[in-house]
């Protein structure tokens, strides 16, 4: 029965149907509320952005009333020039990024972390079994400067190998092209993560050092907005926040359905390599996930060698903490985690 017939059944008048009518019409055609459009750019090829991938594909930016367009680029110096041009509105990056931006006069700032940590191993050829015998070799990162990149260095330091003196590290690409680049010898050593170092280990290759193990302070990948995008849209900030702390909170709780995710976006089939994957990462990820300045305190430090402007620089500069705080002192995440 329309709604026009059910009013006159009910006796009201045939005007008053009309707008009875139009009205059921046009509620129909409203979506539940109204998703605000963003776009929301991430690069690398590891579990780093798994966050993001499980927000997308498991609704947590949609229930969050965020239209989201998640784009993959090739490296966070992409992503970056995207957020400063305003092609996007939230990059999903590592923090040297942030502190070239911010030292040369951006108003990036970071709003949240995903991987606090340092976090892949040294994989090497099978011949080289000791820190000392990589002196004189090739390693390959992807970028200068990226997040893979600085791993290596501060990994090499701590088993007594200068980076800048003892090897040459050589700008490759992501980790399939440092697999390949090992497997041709173009490299004798390089940064890699799971689930490329299960796949690196099947192909003879060696992890020589665990630089997750080290726990070394670094924003590996981080939420990077504009202070400009702050003012104006706070509110969608907010929601995104939220929206991947209940991602996280999904990992840490069902592993099979975060394993599903990331075989649908890194296309990772082998059930050893999900598994080692997924363990390596869950614990990372922070049921808090506030962007401390430690984590942005080891790169300045390390850059503040040749770069006046990072000796002077303050690392709590670089962050905004107050939207996890926000996220705490309303309860949300003790309704997450129950505690």
């Amino acid at each position: 029965m329309t709604a026009a017939r059910a009013a006159k059944t009910a006796g009201i008048p045939r005007t008053a149907a009309a707008a009875l009518a139009a009205l059921v019409l046009a509620c129909a055609c409203l979506p539940a509320f109204a998703q605000e459009r963003a776009r929301i750019a991430w690069a690398g090829s590891t579990l780093a952005p798994t966050p993001v991938w499980v927000g997308r594909d498991r609704g947590f930016f949609k229930k969050q009333g965020i239209d989201a367009e998640v784009i993959a680029v090739n490296s966070g110096v992409t992503a970056l020039q995207a957020l400063l041009a305003k092609e996007i509105e939230l990059a999903v990056i590592s923090v040297p990024s942030l502190v070239a931006s911010r030292l040369a006069g951006a108003d990036t700032v970071m709003i949240a972390t995903v991987v606090p940590y340092f976090m892949d191993q040294i994989v090497t050829l099978p011949g080289i079994t000791r820190p000392e015998q990589l002196k004189g070799k090739t390693g390959g990162v992807n970028r200068q400067n990226t997040s893979s990149d600085m791993s290596l260095r501060h990994g090499l330091r701590r088993v007594g190998i200068d980076p800048e003196k003892d090897v040459r590290i050589i700008a490759v690409g992501g980790n399939p092209e440092r697999l390949a680049a090992l497997s041709r010898n173009v490299i004798q050593f390089s940064m890699m993560g799971e689930p490329f170092t299960r796949e690196a280990e099947k192909a003879g290759f060696k992890v020589l050092i665990d630089i997750g193990s080290l726990k070394i302070p670094f924003h590996t990948n981080g939420i990077l907005a504009t202070e400009s995008l702050l003012k104006s849209r706070r509110p969608l900030a907010a929601k995104f926040t939220r929206a991947i702390t209940e991602a996280i909170h999904y990992i840490k709780t069902d592993k099979e359905g975060t394993k599903a995710v990331i075989t649908q976006n890194l296309r990772v089939t082998d059930p050893e390599s999900l598994e080692r994957a997924y363990r390596s990462y869950a614990p990372i990820f922070r049921e808090a996930p506030y962007p401390d300045p430690e984590g942005v305190k080891t790169y300045l430090d390390d850059l503040a060698r040749t770069n006046p402007k990072a000796a002077a620089a303050d690392p709590r500069s670089f962050v905004d903490m107050s939207f996890v705080q926000e996220l705490e002192s309303s309860g949300f995440l003790k309704q997450l985690y129950g505690k």
